[in-house]
């Protein structure tokens, strides 16, 4: 582990070679089977959670045509998964979740109207809380032009803060840090003020945090994704992991943890975007496996087995 990592980022390229070189394990790759919305994908879904003892995935429900999305709930019912009865629907993008104190967090990203651009979209990040999924409330909205907005709980108690500011401040997109000793803490500075983590990305790429864990060290395992345009001007997403400590924000190099090809064949919302696969979740096995879930070219989502990056931890 290096100090805000010193040395070269690695460009999407080089990290691609050193991932099918490294032989990384990824089998067993599975399309998770989805009902109740003929006609409609469901992506970017999160990793699945117990709630009231039904494991439950969350996922974003969208027309092929569009994005405008609903985040919805589903339970496994005869090898399919379907919604959740009174559960809520949100009007999301990209669902997550997290648990703080015992309560269940859930955020995803919420588009409106671009203020000042007409035709165009705007977004940010939205949590909501409660002791399950039927109990959700909004109580916390990020800043405007920010996704990737995601929360864990520290070994001290804390609450760790990842960001992903754009524009001047992180370009495309890069991930920060802060922390918030509570929920009720956490406001628009807070976030816009989080250091970056600098040197992660190489230039003109981008990419942000989707899922933290607190290892067993203290240190927080980041789930995330990098991501870059090619000469065509076509999109390419891959999931890629780091290991972070809280307490002298130093951090590991990424390493990527799977690639398109190693799914299964399938639709893409568009030609250039057939080249993405968005982290959404890890469930940790005590095998020293893991279960990655993954949204596949914004339009299937799919789960694969790999090596746990964060094994022994």
């Amino acid at each position: 582990m290096t100090t805000g990592f010193r040395g070269q980022p690695q460009a999407c390229g080089e990290l691609v070679g050193a991932y099918r070189a490294s032989g990384a394990r990824a089998e067993g790759a599975e399309r998770i089977n989805f009902g109740g919305f003929a006609g409609k994908d469901v992506y970017n879904i999160a990793a699945p959670f117990e709630d009231q003892g039904v494991s439950v995935i969350p996922g974003r429900v969208e027309s092929r045509d569009s994005e405008h999305s609903e985040v919805v709930f589903f339970a496994e019912r005869g090898g399919e998964w379907m919604p959740v009865a009174d559960a809520p629907v949100l009007t999301l993008q990209d669902p997550f979740h997290a648990r703080i104190g015992g309560e269940l967090i859930v955020g995803g990203v919420e588009i409106y109207p671009h203020p000042a651009n007409e035709g165009a979209l705007m977004w940010r990040t939205v949590f909501y809380r409660g002791a399950d999924i039927r109990s959700l409330k909004p109580f916390f909205r990020g800043p405007d032009g920010m996704k990737d907005l995601r929360l864990v709980e520290l070994a001290d108690g804390a609450i760790g803060v990842f960001t992903r500011p754009q524009g001047e401040k992180g370009g495309r997109g890069k991930i920060g840090f802060t922390r918030v000793n509570a929920l009720s803490d956490l406001s628009i500075a807070v976030i816009d003020d989080a250091p970056l983590l600098e040197g992660q990305f190489a230039e003109g790429e981008w990419g942000g945090a989707n899922e933290a864990h607190l290892l067993m060290d203290g240190r927080v395992g980041v789930l995330g994704h990098v991501a870059c345009f090619d000469d065509a001007g076509d999109r390419h997403y891959y999931p890629m992991a780091f290991e972070f400590d809280p307490a002298d924000r130093t951090f590991a190099p990424m390493k990527l943890i799977a690639e398109r090809s190693r799914f299964l064949p399938g639709p893409a919302k568009r030609p250039d975007l057939q080249d993405v696969v968005f982290s959404g979740g890890l469930v940790r096995r005590g095998d020293g496996s893991a279960v990655l879930y993954a949204g596949i070219s914004d339009a299937d989502a799919q789960r694969i087995v790999i090596d746990d990056p964060f094994r022994g931890r």
